[in-house]
C-alpha cells in the first residue's frame, strides 16, 4: 500500500535521508519514530507529492510518486505539522473549500461535510470560524480535511503535537476507529509513547537511516536480549539482593528498600533460575514480574548501537 524504494533528499551538501526502502502493507498503522531533523518528515512529504526526491521513488496505492502523483494525491489524506491560516473563513467552508479541491460533486459536498464534523464530533463547531477555534480543535478540523475525500491512506505528521493529555487520548481513539474503517496509516512522532498502544508496526530512523523497522512484538523480542525484572520482598530483602548481585546474568541493578529492578542478559530459562535460587535461599518474594521494554527503551537501545 506505502512503499519507499531507495529513496535519498539531499539538500546541497546536506543528506538529510540516505537511502531509505520501507513497505507498509494495506490496513497497517505504522509509526514512523525518530527526533527532530531525522528525516521523519521529508519522507512524508515526499509520498504526499510535496517534494521531490534526490534519488528513489515511492508507491502508494499503487501509483508511482515520481510518475503518477495525482493518482497519489487522490489516494491519501495527508495532515501537516502545522495548521495553515484561514483567517474569515467557518468550520464548514474551510472543508467545502477542500472538497472542491478535489473534484466532489456540489451535490455530495454538503453531505460529506456533515459526516466528517460528525466523526471528528465538530458538528457543535460548523459554524464557528477557523482561527478562533482551540489548539485541539484545528487539530480535528485538519483531521476532517484530511478525511473529506474519503482516501485509503492517511498520512499524518506529528498528529498529536501541541495538544494536553485529553486531547491526545482522543486523537489517538480516533487513529483506531479510523484503521477498523480500513484505512491504512503512516504516523509520524517523536513523542515514543503516542504510538506504543495505536500502531501495529514501527520504524525507527535518525540521521536519515532507518535504522529498525517491523511489527512492535518483532521489534521488542530482537532487544529482549536483556531482560528487566522488577522483584518485590516481603522480607529477607539483603539476602534476596545478595543472590540476585551474585547471580551471573545481572548486568545492572536499581535497588529500593524492599523491591529491586534488575536488568538480566539472559533468556527464559536464566529468569526462571533467578527466580528459584531466590525460593531456595529461603526470600519471601511478593511480585516476580517481567517488564517489557517501552518503545523508549526500543529507541535509546537501537540509536545507540545495543541492538541491530
Amino acid at each position: 500500500m506505502i512503499e519507499l524504494i531507495d529513496f535519498g533528499k539531499d539538500y546541497g551538501d546536506f543528506r538529510a535521508v540516505e537511502c531509505l526502502n520501507l513497505k507498509i502493507e494495506a490496513g497497517e498503522m505504522f509509526g514512523f519514530i525518530g527526533p527532530n531533523g531525522a528525516g521523519k518528515s521529508t519522507s512524508i512529504r515526499f509520498l504526499a507529492t510535496l517534494l521531490k526526491a534526490t534519488r528513489g521513488e515511492g508507491i502508494v496505492n499503487g501509483h508511482s510518486v515520481t510518475q503518477d502523483p495525482m493518482g497519489v494525491r487522490q489516494s491519501v489524506g495527508y495532515m501537516p505539522d502545522n495548521f495553515g491560516v484561514y483567517d474569515g473563513m467557518k468550520v464548514w467552508e474551510f472543508l467545502d473549500f477542500y472538497a472542491v479541491a478535489y473534484r466532489l460533486p456540489k451535490s455530495k459536498r454538503k453531505q460529506v461535510i456533515g459526516d466528517v464534523l460528525e466523526l471528528l464530533d465538530l458538528g457543535h463547531k460548523r459554524d464557528d470560524y477557523v482561527n478562533g477555534l482551540s489548539k485541539g480543535m484545528k487539530q480535528r478540523l485538519c483531521m476532517a480535511k484530511t478525511l473529506v475525500h474519503d482516501p485509503p491512506v492517511l498520512i499524518l505528521d506529528e498528529p498529536t503535537s501541541g495538544l494536553d493529555p485529553r486531547a491526545r487520548v482522543e486523537v489517538k481513539a480516533l487513529f483506531k476507529e479510523l484503521r477498523k474503517m480500513g484505512k491504512t496509516i503512516l504516523i509520524s512522532s517523536h513523542i515514543l509513547s503516542e504510538l506504543a498502544d495505536c500502531c501495529t508496526s514501527i520504524g525507527i530512523i535518525e540521521r536519515g537511516q532507518l535504522l529498525m523497522h517491523g511489527p512492535i512484538e518483532d521489534v521488542y523480542k530482537r532487544i529482549r536480549g536483556n531482560r528487566t525484572v522488577e522483584v518485590r520482598f516481603v522480607n529477607n530483602s539483603d539476602v534476596g539482593m545478595s543472590v540476585i548481585r551474585s547471580s551471573p546474568y545481572t548486568r545492572r541493578v536499581a535497588a529500593d528498600v524492599n523491591s529491586c529492578v534488575v536488568e538480566l542478559e539472559t533468556d527464559d530459562r536464566g529468569v526462571a533460575e533467578l527466580l528459584q535460587q531466590l525460593i531456595h535461599n529461603k526470600v519471601e518474594v511478593r511480585s516476580f514480574a517481567e517488564k517489557d521494554p517501552s518503545l523508549e527503551d526500543v529507541f535509546m537501545m537501537v540509536t545507540k548501537g545495543l541492538v541491530t
